[in-house]
């Protein structure tokens, strides 16, 4: 174990709201007052709009937006109680208009300081928690899981951010973003620390990074799992992506953290591993590296045993419920980041055993004769990854229903549809999130990208397009037989399908369930 590994904090358990007066907060943030004669005013929370300003003395965070300014909103923000604003020079423009003479905090750039005036205006609380950042393209939700049930079983009680939504010790609190907004995050680390708890576990996502979400968060360690393309509508680049992504690990990065564990099985980890300030490196394909997974062995059901070489600690013995070889580097990577953060590995093993992550891999069965997966890819090397693991399991044929968002990275359409072709022997191309877009737009990108795997691959494979999700899903199910395999994939845990701007509940495992009993129901289950 590290000798240099963090501490453990006292649980601090009172109910007082921390709170930081104007002046401190402008000399923190290196901000100019302005209507401000009562420096010593005491703000006690702070909100980028009127539905996250707490009702004690609130300072509201008036942003630029891709539409507005957040000062335009300068009204519902006081009528919410806000006793102040902090905003750039174009705000305060705004104010002086709507003729606001609250006391005004000006900055250059609100979005820089905003992490950092939400950790003030909290009392620093991720300073007293050991706190754990998980980023990559796939794998941050499965490994989030992991390291909090190991965290758990090992004693100590966690808190969990991330895209399935937050807990503290087991408990869900309510959350929109993967990584929340940073006045949003400050106060779910206070709260943490007012219940008690001593770790958390957090997914970072690149946009986390580049927007300044998590500025002001003392991080641990940080948990690299793998790059691959995705989030090319917000990064115009691979390189920008993986730039935004190194923010966390670059020696000298005002995000990077105390410790660093980069899993190296692909290219971009190890580019990572080398522009790392501390890192130690993570390995499941027989490269050398300071944690290395070996003598893998998988059950029917999917179930994984293997042993994973901790310095200093030898062989560690994990047992996995969650299939596929990507979730052997998951899971040595959560070791190795719980090792990081002077965590007992063997301890910690224990608890990974029992982790099942709602959408990940998710079997659903109502007595069927071939296997049926949900599972959330939704980017090209995710659903390659998914449909490898699953033919694995088979002895039948494999069978896929595919989709790709609206409004979001159009560029990886094509090669969803494509590397399901190579992969599965039959492939329905639907809807997922079409959002603003036209459906059959999307569609007709991903049906390019299956066509040509098709036509390429090395077996006959039938390509179909079916625009409603739901039919889509019940295609599949008829279509299996036994033996075969079978996965919905892009949604996973979702429970809504956006469309036009209205989000309709809809969740592939209970349109999975439905259809299986219905076909079974009608003596058409295989």
């Amino acid at each position: 174990m590290c000798a240099d590994t963090p501490h453990h904090p006292t649980p601090v358990h009172t109910e007082e709201a921390m709170a930081i007066t104007l002046g401190e907060l402008a000399r923190t943030i290196g901000g100019e007052l302005f209507n401000a004669p009562d420096q010593d005013l005491e703000i006690h929370n702070i909100g980028l709009d009127s539905s996250t300003l707490a009702k004690k003395a609130p300072i509201f965070a008036a942003v630029p937006g891709s539409r507005k300014h957040g000062a335009e909103f300068a009204d519902t923000d006081r009528a919410a109680g806000a006793l102040a604003v902090l905003t750039d020079r174009d705000g305060a423009t705004i104010l002086d208009r709507k003729g606001d003479t609250r006391p005004r905090l000006i900055v250059d750039d609100v979005r820089e300081v905003l992490g950092v005036a939400s950790s003030s205006v909290y009392g620093d609380p991720s300073r007293d928690l050991v706190l754990i950042g998980v980023t990559g393209t796939s794998g941050k939700t499965t490994t989030s899981y992991l390291l909090e049930r190991g965290l758990m079983e090992a004693g100590y009680k966690v808190g969990l951010i991330g895209t399935t939504g937050t807990r503290i010790d087991g408990e869900p609190v309510p959350t929109k973003l993967t990584t929340p907004e940073a006045p949003t995050l400050q106060k779910l680390f206070y709260r943490m620390r007012q219940h008690g708890v001593t770790h958390v576990v957090m997914e970072v996502s690149s946009h986390a990074l580049s927007l300044g979400r998590v500025s002001g968060s003392h991080f641990n360690v940080a948990a690299f799992t793998n790059l691959s393309q995705d989030h090319l509508d917000f990064h115009d680049t691979m390189e920008e992506y993986f730039d935004a992504k190194a923010l966390f690990f670059r020696a000298g990065s005002p995000l990077a953290a105390d410790h660093q564990v980069v899993c190296i099985d692909d290219e971009w980890g190890t580019r990572m591993a080398e522009v790392a300030g501390n890192a130690q490196t993570v390995a499941t394909t027989g490269k050398r590296a300071d944690f290395t997974a070996g003598l893998v062995t998988v059950k029917e059901t999917g179930e994984q045993s293997f042993t994973v070489t901790v310095p200093d600690h030898g062989e560690v013995p994990v047992t996995l419920a969650l299939p596929g070889a990507f979730n052997v580097a998951n899971a040595t990577l959560a070791l190795a980041a719980a090792v990081r953060a002077g965590v007992d590995p063997v301890a910690f093993a224990r608890g990974m055993a029992q982790v099942a992550v709602p959408g990940r891999m998710e079997r659903i069965d109502e007595g069927q004769d071939f296997l049926a997966v949900v599972d959330y890819a939704h980017k090209p090397a995710a659903v390659a990854a998914v449909l490898d693991t699953l033919r694995t399991q088979i002895d039948g044929r494999l069978g896929v229903v595919i989709g790709a968002g609206g409004d979001r990275d159009a560029t990886k359409r094509a090669p969803m549809g494509e590397l399901s072709a190579r992969r599965a022997d039959l492939v329905i191309v639907t809807d997922d999130n079409p959002r603003s877009e036209v459906p059959a737009t999307i569609r007709a990108a991903v049906m390019e990208g299956a066509r040509r795997g098709a036509a390429e691959a090395d077996h006959e494979v039938e390509v179909r397009e079916i625009g409603d999700r739901a039919e889509a899903i019940r295609a599949l199910i008829e279509w299996a037989g036994p033996g075969d395999g079978i996965v919905v994939a892009g949604k996973g845990h979702e429970v809504g399908q956006l469309i036009a701007g209205v989000t309709h509940h809809f969740d592939d495992r209970e349109q999975v369930r439905e259809a299986l009993r219905h076909t079974q129901s009608d003596g058409e289950g295989k």
